[in-house]
C-alpha cells in the first residue's frame, strides 16, 4: 500500500484561501471573465467615484457647524448702544441658562442667539445697568435672523427703532 504524503493544515487554508480568492492553482484565463481579472480595480475606482460626495457632505457640515456656532442659522438678538453715550454700561444675557457678563462701551454693540425650535420653557433675557443709570431687564423673544434693540444715550430703549412687539419687562421692572 502506497502512502500518500498528507497535507499539512497550513497547505490546506493555503488552498482553500487561493479558491475562495478566484485563484486557480494553475494559471490559466479560459475560465475567466473580464470582470473577474480587473475586479481588483473596483475598490480603487469606487473610493474614486465616492470620494466627491464625502468631500461635498464635510464641506456641508463644516459650513453648518461654522454657521451654526456664530447664530447665522439661529434666531437672535443685537443690542445697540449709541456713540453719544458718555458712560460704559454693564450687561449680563442669559439665554436659557447660558450666561454671559460684559459691557457695553458708546458706540459698540451686544448679541446671543437663541434656539433653533424654541419650547414652552426657552427665555432669553438681558440685563443692563450704568453707574449713573438705574438697572434695565427686558425678556426678548428672538426674531430670526436677528432682533435688533436700540438704547438711547441714557441706556433707555428707543422706542422709535425698536420692535417692542417682542419685548417684555422682566418681573419687578420698567415696561419697555
Amino acid at each position: 500500500m502506497a502512502a500518500f504524503p498528507r497535507k499539512s493544515s497550513w497547505t490546506k487554508c493555503w488552498l482553500l484561501l487561493q479558491k475562495i480568492g478566484g485563484m486557480a492553482l494553475m494559471s490559466t484565463s479560459a475560465g475567466e471573465s473580464r470582470l473577474a481579472r480587473w475586479r481588483w480595480l473596483w475598490a480603487p475606482l469606487l473610493i474614486l467615484a465616492l470620494l466627491p460626495l464625502a468631500l461635498v457632505a464635510l464641506v456641508l457640515v463644516v459650513l453648518f457647524t461654522i454657521s451654526f456656532r456664530r447664530g447665522l442659522v439661529l434666531p437672535g438678538a443685537t443690542i445697540h448702544y449709541p456713540k453719544e453715550a458718555k458712560e460704559e454700561l454693564r450687561s449680563i444675557w442669559n439665554v436659557q441658562h447660558r450666561i454671559y457678563k460684559g459691557g457695553l462701551s458708546p458706540g459698540s454693540s451686544t448679541s446671543d442667539y437663541g434656539h433653533l425650535f424654541p419650547d414652552e420653557r426657552f427665555f432669553m433675557r438681558f440685563d443692563w445697568w450704568g453707574e449713573n443709570s438705574r438697572h434695565h431687564c427686558v425678556s426678548i423673544t428672538p426674531k430670526w435672523p436677528n432682533l435688533h434693540i436700540y438704547l438711547d444715550a441714557n441706556g433707555d430703549i428707543d422706542p422709535s427703532r425698536t420692535d417692542l412687539n417682542r419685548l417684555k419687562a422682566c418681573p419687578g421692572d420698567f415696561k419697555p
